[in-house]
């Protein structure tokens, strides 16, 4: 396996899939080439003391993180930080970490939400909205023709995500709970093959921080949760592979979000164009793994969609991001003796649209309050936390049920027909 870095996104995805574990995430990384001199003039200008002699390796300043908290926290997207923020409110003590050192970047979302999945955990805030829309156009591409449906009457956002997850893991931090950047878990640690805890990779090096539980918010990737023994490797037709670009300098209405299915358009999945405001605009597209023949690309499928778009098509791309997302019900295991999962750790998104904000946001809540009631008991054994995976079969996991028996009912040939855009339609709404 060779890895082109010039290409590569780090998006995870690859991880997501591997059935033995083998690949590994690393977000950036900085190259030295062989000409380099070791002159040390880049020693003084790295800020944070990256760079080093293998014979002077500075000594990074000590982290204010405790031994030990009742809840750990991995992972600071929305899963992660209602969690921490719930957890906290209830008078635990909380760590929030994440493995980069900028919380919301990079963004792997196309950013829509509906009013009623916001609504429930945060007051709306125009500082990290872009658009408020109410309409949707789904456009149906099919035997060289086209055929569009409109609807209005939707309400929703297109948010920033680089600035509303920041907020997110602001309000966890100002309820109690600590957060740490640039923090990497790269293990955990066990006791009788319990949860105990997990270890840390920091500025300053490796620590083991103990945990009277562990909540895995950490993304598409849950390494975690394998790590833990719970089935989190994703079979390629239940992944979508995704490529977006911010588009500036385009042409489209700023109050409806547009849909376009089609297998010559993204197989298995869609295209859409999300209005960000002042000419600004997500253009994006999802395709089922398993229906690409390499060595077809998401991305390619998607420079076809924009050049196929006149009004697109005179865009400039300012943002690139990629990323994959489940399509797949959760695991038959949420949860493990000291462990839960939440997010796209535990597969809780849309199987019809792929969207995974709001279900994050509750699933990380309702796991803090598990997870608090069973700290009470002193029960955070697997039949301790059983309580979490009842709880979200019952409530957002039962349309996730009914929309993962849709997908199926309805496969990629079949998602022309007026039955499934009448199904995607409520789907896109919120419904």
């Amino acid at each position: 396996m060779i890895v082109d870095h010039q290409r590569c996104c780090y998006c995870g995805g690859c991880v997501s899939v591997c059935p033995l574990g083998a690949l590994h995430l690393a977000e950036t990384r900085l190259l030295v080439e062989e000409s380099c001199t070791d002159c040390g003039l880049c020693l003084a200008a790295c800020p944070v003391g990256a760079l080093s002699f293998a014979e002077s390796r500075p000594q990074a300043a000590a982290t204010r993180l405790s031994p030990r908290y009742d809840v750990i926290v991995v992972g600071a997207g929305p899963a992660g930080s209602l969690a921490a923020w719930t957890a906290a409110r209830l008078g635990l003590s909380v760590l929030l970490l994440e493995k980069r050192q900028e919380i919301g970047s990079p963004v792997r979302c196309a950013e829509g939400i509906a009013h009623s999945g916001l609504a429930p955990f945060i007051e709306p805030d125009r500082h990290w909205i872009a658009a408020t829309v109410d309409k949707a156009a789904i456009t149906v591409i099919a035997d060289g023709g086209h055929e569009t449906l409109r609807a209005e009457g939707g309400y929703g956002y297109i948010l920033e995500r680089r600035v509303f997850d920041r907020v997110l893991a602001e309000r966890a931090a100002a309820a109690g709970a600590q957060v740490a950047v640039k923090a990497a878990a790269t293990g955990l640690l066990r006791e009788n093959g319990a949860v105990r805890g997990v270890v840390v990779r920091g500025a300053n090096g490796t620590a083991e921080i103990e945990a009277r539980l562990v909540i895995a918010a950490d993304g598409v990737e849950a390494q975690v949760g394998r790590w833990a023994g719970l089935e989190t490797a994703l079979p390629l037709r239940d992944t979508m592979t995704c490529a977006q670009y911010l588009l500036a300098g385009v042409d489209v209405d700023p109050t409806c979000c547009s849909y376009f299915i089609g297998e010559e358009v993204a197989p298995g999945g869609y295209a859409w164009v999300f209005p960000k405001g002042e000419g600004r605009a997500n253009v994006g597209l999802g395709v089922q793994a398993d229906l690409l023949a390499q060595p077809e690309t998401a991305l390619a499928c998607l420079h076809r969609f924009i050049e196929s778009q006149p009004r697109l098509a005179r865009g400039s791309p300012v943002t690139l991001i990629s990323g994959a997302v489940p399509v797949a019900l959760p695991p038959r295991r949420l949860v493990a003796d000291g462990l839960m999962l939440v997010g796209d750790a535990a597969r809780q998104v849309d199987p019809l649209t792929g969207g995974g904000i709001a279900n994050a946001m509750a699933a990380g809540r309702l796991a803090a309050e598990v997870a608090a009631e069973a700290l009470a008991r002193g029960d955070v054994s697997a039949e301790g936390l059983a309580g979490y995976a009842v709880r979200w079969a019952e409530g957002p996991g039962e349309k996730m049920a009914r929309h993962a028996r849709w997908r199926e009912r309805f496969p990629p040939g079949m998602r022309t027909s007026r039955n499934f855009l009448r199904i995607f339609a409520v789907a896109v709404a919120g419904g």
